[in-house]
């Protein structure tokens, strides 16, 4: 027997069970980045290959390891996104939307690739919701990016589950400076060094700080640290948003061993982690790219920005129990009919209930079926109430209207009336 078909290994259905919840959390981030007055930018899913290796940096894990890369049909080499800074980059540059100075605020949404090893939290296709700033270049606008996403944890109901992380990075010739201290100092401590940090220590030895081993991270508390190397400017900016957090009363910590995993990064960079969802405990991360409109061929500009993983926080808000009672259920009512006449009178009337309340859940069956069978999948839709329509409610132009749920007797409704009398029944049970 051949074998079944299924899905690729981490990247998964999103079944209609599933739906509702992440048109809710993504609703709400629309509505809130819409509200702060950013605009939505949709970038293709394939790039250039060589967008990702001048951007993210040739020797970053993302870059060796993980793309999801291939020739086309042109011999040319392109690869499947694996985050969306440097395709928002690159289509701002491309459209001329960054010229003149002008500030932008965009935000996308879409699903990302990286071929990690499959676990809870962690998916080779997974989705982000990213936002991106360009030509601002001072401390205030770091902070609405972080003011945004606290409103949004409220709005959630999450703030208590998750924690601001922050440090500066400083400038290129500050973490230059830094790197050859790091290296120095690790380099006469090679042998206790972990293999992957042997190995980024000839790469990317600012990831060594981020080591998950512990043996490497008892090292590292003797290390040189990052914050003696910052130069004037990075202290100004850092110290400009720690006073922009406390104003807004934001709670952080400053976490001086947080680094990021791509190399366009400096001065600011955060993550909102929590200790909810095991090993996995980043849900939102960013920070300050400055210089990389330029790297990647365009005049100088200011960049900050940061993404947040919509597979991660859909498992928080499950985890939390904080899924609101209402998106769990698709249909608010049903609408039974029994016989052809009934039919043909509750489509009509279906349409125009439609027509006046038209966010109404309104689900008609379809099939036929004996009163039974028909309330057997009025209750398996999981509506609240339904509407009935017999030969009795045909010939006095009524319709039934019975709870689904809890208690609570049929009444009948004219069909005239019928639109104003759902307009006032509580729904969001």
């Amino acid at each position: 027997m051949s074998k079944s078909l299924q899905a690729i290994r981490g990247m998964n259905d999103i079944l209609p069970e599933q739906t509702p919840l992440w048109r809710y959390f993504e609703g709400t981030v629309a509505g809130l980045l819409d509200a702060y007055g950013y605009r939505q930018i949709r970038m293709p899913i394939v790039e250039f290959t060589e967008l990702f290796k001048r951007s993210i940096g040739e020797v970053t894990d993302i870059v060796e390891k993980e793309m999801y890369t291939f020739e086309d049909r042109n011999g040319d080499s392109l690869t499947l996104r694996p985050e969306g800074t440097a395709a928002c980059v690159r289509a701002v540059l491309e459209h001329g939307i960054t010229g003149g100075g002008q500030a932008q605020k965009l935000w996308y949404i879409g699903p990302m690739f990286r071929h990690e090893r499959p676990q809870k939290g962690r998916y080779r296709q997974f989705h982000q919701i990213g936002v991106e700033v360009f030509n601002l270049a001072g401390p205030d606008i770091d902070a609405e990016l972080i003011a945004l996403t606290w409103r949004l944890w409220g709005a959630l109901g999450i703030r208590d589950a998750v924690k601001l992380e922050l440090n500066s990075l400083g400038t290129s010739a500050a973490r230059a400076r830094y790197r050859d201290a790091l290296v120095a100092f690790l380099g006469e401590r090679l042998g206790q060094l972990d293999e992957d940090s042997q190995r980024r220590l000839k790469t990317n030895p600012l990831r060594i700080l981020d080591s998950k081993v512990e043996q490497t991270q008892a090292l590292l508390a003797d290390a040189p640290k990052l914050a003696d190397y910052l130069d004037e400017e990075s202290q100004v900016h850092f110290e400009g948003l720690k006073a922009r957090l406390d104003a807004a009363g934001i709670p952080y910590v400053i976490n001086p061993k947080l680094v990021r995993g791509l190399d366009y990064y400096g001065k600011t960079v955060f993550e909102w982690v929590t200790d909810q969802l095991g090993a996995q405990g980043t849900v939102c991360a960013g920070g300050r790219y400055d210089g990389l409109v330029e790297q990647m061929g365009g005049k100088p500009t200011a960049g900050v920005g940061f993404a947040m993983g919509i597979e991660r926080l859909i498992l928080l808000l499950e985890t939390l129990g904080q899924v609101p009672a209402s998106i769990a259920r698709s249909v608010d009512l049903y609408l039974c009919a029994f016989g052809e006449q009934a039919e043909l009178a509750g489509l009509a009337l279906a349409e125009r209930v439609r027509d006046q309340l038209p966010s109404l859940r309104l689900q008609v069956n379809a099939g036929g079926g004996s009163f039974k069978s028909q309330f057997k999948k009025a209750d398996k839709s999981g509506a609240l109430y339904a509407l009935i329509l017999g030969d009795d409610e045909l010939a006095r132009q009524v319709v039934g209207f019975k709870p689904l749920r809890g208690q609570g007797e049929q009444e009948h409704i004219a069909w005239a009336d019928l639109a104003s009398f759902l307009a006032s029944v509580d729904l969001t049970a």
